[in-house]
Parts: structure tokens; C-alpha cells; sequence
């Protein structure tokens, strides 16, 4: 196949292009530059870089053609704070993109298409009396940018979601999502407070293989749960403590009216600022408390593979704390 995507040098899209060109695909991708110095990006990937968003249909348009394969590894997700109301800013960078890019894609001739989203949509559609979309403006875009996607699907094009949970390692040259949990826990003197929950996670290796799996295997319009290794916080952070060189360090697991006071506290923050994010903080605390459990299953189907979750765990630890102490000069996170 030929695949067009959108951030293929990404920590993301640059491991999916590299599964890709593994097995025999040919990638090109538009992505914002600069490139982080050191990152594994594939010598074979054709790259154009700009801002997608900036450029007119004709130009995506030419960029498409003769492509088998869409795939958008783009976008915010729900860390990135923004004036209220932050919806707008989902619109903008979460669900616009996707529908305007998968018309093109169709008119292209595009047969197959991939796009990341989030595991909250899948818990938002398990357990819909939590009323996750209502709460939570991120979750309810990510609803949407699924069922938007989906809309596109048919006899001339295979649609797939990939619901993405916590996903862990590394790009040699760009900041680690982390680095707010490692702030916190050197905070936290001499034990650990974090709530009774936990959560599904994968890789970045097994995240590329799910692009591809996608890619290469959907019929039809579907949207794939992703999640292989299941972890309570506590069991999370006993590898994240070791990762910091505090193993042992004790964790007491606080009530989730504790966090939910906490969460009021973070609303009049973001009051103060002007600003709103994208998981109301309160509400938080039910996510939070809770086992946000995916069985394998689905990756299973989608051919990927087992992985060593402690060593990526360990690594993106490892980074995100040279980040906090300044002895790396990393790239932030983009949405692309």
C-alpha cells in the first residue's frame, strides 16, 4: 500500500512508519517541523513538512493521489488546556480535520483509512450512567470524531478507530508526556498518594502494529478497543518509583472525595486563568477510582504482539525525569 499520513514524525507516526515500511508499505506524511534531534525517524518515509491545517484542499489533494491509505495520527488530547470553551478547540483540532481530510481521502480514491482516538470514548459507549460526555468535553469530541469517522465508511472505504489508552516509551529527542507525574511524586515526601484504580496500557511498538494491523485488516467501519497490559496505580507506581530510584516507596491510596476536593481546587484554577480542559477535574476522580480494563482481544486480532511494559515504562520514567532536571533539551509533545 501507499499511506499518506498526517504526523508521521511523531513518537506515534514515526514507529507506525516504520512498521509499515517493515512490511513492504510506502509512507508519506506531512508533519510540523523541527524533527527531534536523534529520533529513529524511517529514511524511506517521504516527508513534506508544513501545517495541514494551513494548507488549501487542492494541495492535500495532490498529496493523496495515488494513495491506498489514510491515516491521521494528529491532534489534541485532553492535557492541552484552552480558553472556554475548550470544545471549540476540539472542533478545531479532533473532528474538522478528520471529516475535511477523510472527503478528500474519499475523492482520492482512498480505500482504507486509520485514525487514533481515545479509550475514553470506549468506556463513554461501556458505561454510559457515568455520563462521560456530558462531564467531560474531551470525551464527548472523541465521541464525535469517532462517529464522524465512521460516517465515511462503505463499500468504497474501510474506516477504522484505534481507542487508545496510556502508552508508554519513548523518541530520543522528544519531551515524554510524564513529566507532570514525576513533578508530583517528588512532591509527594515520604509516600505517594494516588487513588484505588487502574488502567490498561500498551506500548509504542504495539501501538504502531495496531496502525498497521487496522490498516490491513478492517472491514467496513469499526472502532477497536486497544489495551494489552492491565495495571492497578499501585502496581504502576511500584515500577515508576523503581524507574525514579525509589523502589519500595509507600503508596497510600486516598479516597475519592479527597480527589474530588482536589478537583474543585483545580476548576477555580483554571477559573483564575482563563482557561478550560478538557476532563473536568471533579468528574476526574470517578475515572480515576476506578479499573479502566481492556481485554487483549482486540490487539490480539489486530496481530500484535507481546511486549516488555516494565522496560517502557522505565524508559519514558527515565526521560521524563531527565526533562524535569533539565539535563536533556527535549521537543515538546505536538498535536501535528
Amino acid at each position: 500500500m501507499k499511506v499518506f499520513m498526517i504526523g508521521g514524525t511523531g513518537l506515534l507516526g514515526s514507529a507506525a512508519a516504520a512498521e509499515f515500511i517493515k512490511r513492504g508499505h510506502q509512507v508519506k506524511s506531512i508533519a510540523l517541523p523541527p524533527l527531534p534531534e536523534g529520533a529513529p525517524i524511517p529514511e524511506e518515509m517521504e516527508i513534506v513538512f508544513g501545517n495541514y491545517l494551513e494548507l488549501s484542499d487542492d494541495e492535500l489533494r495532490d498529496m493523496m493521489k495515488d494513495c491506498d491509505c489514510f491515516v491521521f495520527a494528529a491532534g489534541v488530547d485532553e492535557r492541552v488546556e484552552f480558553p472556554a470553551p475548550v470544545y471549540e478547540a476540539y472542533e478545531k483540532y479532533n473532528i474538522k480535520p478528520v471529516q475535511k481530510l477523510l472527503t478528500i481521502a474519499k475523492d482520492c480514491g482512498v480505500k482504507k483509512a486509520v485514525v487514533l482516538g481515545s479509550y475514553f470514548a470506549y468506556f463513554a459507549k461501556k458505561y454510559p450512567n457515568m455520563e462521560l460526555t456530558k462531564k467531560h468535553p474531551y470525551i464527548r469530541s472523541r465521541i464525535e470524531q469517532e462517529n464522524v469517522a465512521l460516517s465515511f465508511a462503505d463499500e468504497n472505504m474501510d474506516v477504522a478507530i484505534l481507542e487508545l489508552p496510556y502508552i508508554f516509551g519513548t523518541q530520543p529527542g522528544r519531551r515524554p508526556v510524564w513529566t507532570i507525574l514525576i513533578e508530583q511524586i517528588k512532591d509527594m515526601k515520604p509516600v505517594t498518594m494516588y487513588p484505588k484504580g487502574g488502567t490498561t496500557m500498551v506500548t509504542v511498538q504495539q501501538v504502531a502494529e495496531s496502525i498497521v494491523g487496522a490498516a490491513e485488516r478492517t472491514k467496513g467501519g469499526k472502532a477497536w478497543p486497544i489495551g494489552y497490559y492491565n495495571l492497578t496505580w499501585n502496581e504502576f507506581l511500584a515500577i515508576v518509583h523503581e524507574a525514579m530510584g525509589v523502589p519500595g516507596k509507600k503508596i497510600f491510596n486516598v479516597p475519592k472525595w479527597t480527589f474530588q476536593l482536589f478537583g474543585l481546587h483545580m476548576r477555580k484554577v483554571y477559573k483564575d486563568k482563563g482557561v478550560e480542559g478538557g476532563i473536568d477535574p471533579v468528574g476526574l476522580a470517578d475515572i480515576m477510582c476506578m479499573n479502566t480494563f481492556i481485554d487483549k482481544k482486540w490487539c490480539v486480532e489486530l496481530g500484535v504482539q507481546e511486549a516488555d511494559i516494565k522496560s517502557a515504562i522505565f524508559d519514558s520514567i527515565k526521560l521524563s525525569v531527565d526533562a524535569v532536571n533539565g539535563t536533556q533539551q527535549l521537543l515538546g509533545m505536538k498535536g501535528e
